[in-house]
């Protein structure tokens, strides 16, 4: 009885952490969203969601979300495998880990700096011979400074999926005589997808809805859910339309969470799958 009382005091500061910085901010942009300019009730925001406009918004960001997500995914993986097999795995991830300590707005001006026209990137390709080019405000900048700032949130997952990896599984693939290929996608993958799935969470949901980095580094090159929010409340005032976009795009959020959130998959030790 005393432990259910204080079980229940524990749960108190978690509660109330829950309800007043998650559920009261959602219900306050969905309450908002059912607003036009003048303070008038309106179902217009939801009708102008799914006008053109706003669909190849979404369309948009799905697409600059899909590819910082599948170019992190690809250097990654191979990454989190190499650091697993060296001997100071511990330092190695440290110091993968040690930039994303560093404040995500310095980050984005060094690559302002490092891309610039006047930059040592342009200033190295003059002196080769191609020409200073315009690397900024462009797709490429965009999702390269992207996927350098999510990479160690990729990164860990995967790490800690191959990690936990039995080795003497893949021994006895390759006693069975399973080459490195039928190795990595019958064994390693399977039981490591799990990893992957958290790492696509921990990067596809922000990439989604970006928008300091789009700004300082795209320009108006590149625009998603994230820059149009930020359109709407900062410069036409509309927190009407800002806060159905965020709603839309908390929907996204939870749907993209139910889709990379699955059973841990491993081996027990008489071999069997649980």
């Amino acid at each position: 009885m005393k432990n259910n009382r204080l079980r229940s005091i524990y749960t108190v500061p978690y509660t109330a952490w829950i309800v007043l910085f998650v559920l009261a901010p959602i219900a306050l942009i969905v309450y908002y969203s059912f607003f036009d300019l003048t303070g008038n009730f309106t179902l217009s925001n939801y009708k102008d969601f799914f006008t053109s406009v706003y669909l190849k918004l979404t369309i948009s960001s799905f697409w600059y979300a899909f590819l910082i997500t599948l170019f992190s995914l690809l250097i990654a993986y191979p990454t989190a495998y190499f650091i697993t097999k060296t001997k100071h795995k511990q330092l190695w991830l440290l110091l993968i880990i040690i930039p994303s300590w560093i404040n995500l707005l310095l980050k984005t001006y060094a690559f302002i700096g490092l891309m610039g026209l006047y930059g040592p990137i342009n200033a190295l390709l003059d002196v080769i011979g191609i020409g200073k080019q315009q690397i900024l405000f462009t797709d490429f900048s965009f999702v390269f400074v992207s996927v350098y700032i999510f990479i160690p949130f990729m990164i860990l997952p995967i790490f800690n999926a191959l990690d936990k990896l039995n080795p003497a599984l893949i021994d006895a693939s390759r006693d069975l005589g399973a080459n490195s290929w039928t190795t990595f996608k019958r064994v390693i993958w399977p039981l490591t997808i799990n990893g992957v799935k958290s790492g696509i969470q921990v990067v596809f949901i922000p990439a989604l809805s970006l928008f300091m980095i789009t700004r300082l580094i795209a320009g108006n090159k590149v625009i998603t859910l994230g820059t149009a929010i930020e359109q709407q409340f900062l410069v036409t005032q509309n927190w009407g339309m800002g806060s159905t976009i965020a709603v839309f795009l908390i929907l996204f959020m939870f749907i993209i969470m139910m889709f990379t959130t699955g059973k841990e998959k491993g081996v027990t030790g008489n071999g069997k799958n649980r």
